[in-house]
């Protein structure tokens, strides 16, 4: 007898690939993630910790404090908030929702390997535009948008390049979309943007029909472990959405440490300025080396590598990882020359700064 098939779409995915940590111990350097240099709050530690005695209670329903808790820190409507385990498996309701067989959806070149994840696995076909150097082109995409396409995601900024597109830029995206088309900007490292002309996406969805947001906890608050995300969308949306997701899929301790996260602004604050100091002085550090970083507004930054030299990508991860610092290769997201890494400390990132000059200098 042949054995149960899979459908087709789930047949054709790649399955999301992390960094190697391997073993070395507690004074590794791992920078792979984009996880926060920084470690969470300790009001978010202390939080997470007194919810130990509710372990046998199931977890509120639909994580309504912590949706209350958004709503007051954002000044936003609680009944367009909806929360996941991770903006992962936002992404996956969202296709679930509004993609199947015979549908699109269209996505940035090198954008965040979730997006034709989700996709596939719902039957639909996800569909790359070209980048304009390393960044998201409106022109691009809009050109892939046809009668099939149900969903048009945007990484902003983009994992992993560090990219972004300002907020006329984004407008032009969202008025060159039919209505029915959901537009989705998935704004995972927003709290570390600086820059004048960014906005992740507020008030697009409070002024369209067709926008939702997509926001996680996992970056600046340092709560990866946990897998909290939340989205911000039209309510008919999130009405939607909430179909869909699972009951009981926030934890008690997840939403009693995102809570007390949102609480202490300071620490979000001292994390988002350490990063904005160390950002630039590593970028010139690397650049100093005849290496090309790809600019970033985010916690990470790409580096290329030159192919045709023994001094190639795979030969400079191998190398720092052989001296306890984990990168990431992002082959998969199609940039085989390049390596990603995130900002650590200031003494982490000096010990890279050293590890990669004897690298390029052969020492």
């Amino acid at each position: 007898m042949a054995p149960p098939k899979a459908k087709p779409g789930v047949l054709q995915i790649t399955p999301y690939a992390g960094s190697e940590v391997g073993s070395g111990g507690a004074d590794r350097i791992v920078i792979s993630s984009n996880e926060s240099a920084f470690g969470p709050s300790w009001r978010a530690m202390e939080a997470y910790s007194a919810t130990s005695e509710e372990m046998h209670r199931y977890p509120e329903i639909d994580a309504r404090s912590l949706r209350l808790a958004l709503a007051e820190h954002h000044g936003l409507e609680v009944e367009r908030i909806i929360c996941g385990c991770g903006s992962d498996q936002l992404i996956d309701l969202i296709a679930l929702a509004y993609a199947g067989p015979d549908d699109e959806t269209v996505y940035s070149e090198h954008g965040f390997t979730m997006y034709p994840i989700a996709t596939r696995g719902v039957g639909a076909t996800p569909v790359a535009a070209p980048e304009t150097d390393l960044t998201a082109d409106v022109d691009a995409i809009l050109d892939r948008v046809n009668a099939r396409t149900k969903i048009v995601f945007i990484a902003n900024p983009n994992n992993p390049t560090g990219s972004y597109l300002g907020n006329d830029a984004l407008r032009r995206l969202h008025a060159g979309l039919p209505e029915d088309v959901l537009l989705v900007l998935d704004a995972a490292y927003a709290e570390y943007v600086v820059a004048p002309d960014y906005d992740p996406g507020i008030a697009l969805v409070r002024e369209a029909s067709n926008v939702i947001m997509t926001r996680t906890f996992s970056k600046i608050y340092a709560l990866a472990s946990l897998r909290i995300g939340w989205a911000y969308g039209p309510p008919e949306i999130i009405e939607i959405l909430d179909r869909v997701r699972p009951p009981f899929n926030v934890s008690t301790p997840a939403i009693a440490a995102g809570i007390a996260a949102l609480d202490d602004t300071e620490h979000t604050a001292r994390s988002r300025d350490l990063n904005a100091e160390l950002l630039p002085w590593f970028v010139s550090e690397v650049e100093a080396m005849g290496l090309t970083v790809n600019p970033s507004v985010g916690n990470f930054v790409i580096i290329r590598f030159d192919p045709e030299s023994d001094r190639h990508a795979e030969a400079a991860y191998q190398f720092l990882f052989e001296r306890g610092i984990v990168t990431r290769r992002v082959a998969g997201y199609g940039l085989p020359d390049w390596v990603r890494m995130s900002i650590g400390t200031r003494a982490e990132m000096e010990d890279v700064v050293g590890a990669l000059r004897a690298f390029v200098e052969g020492t």
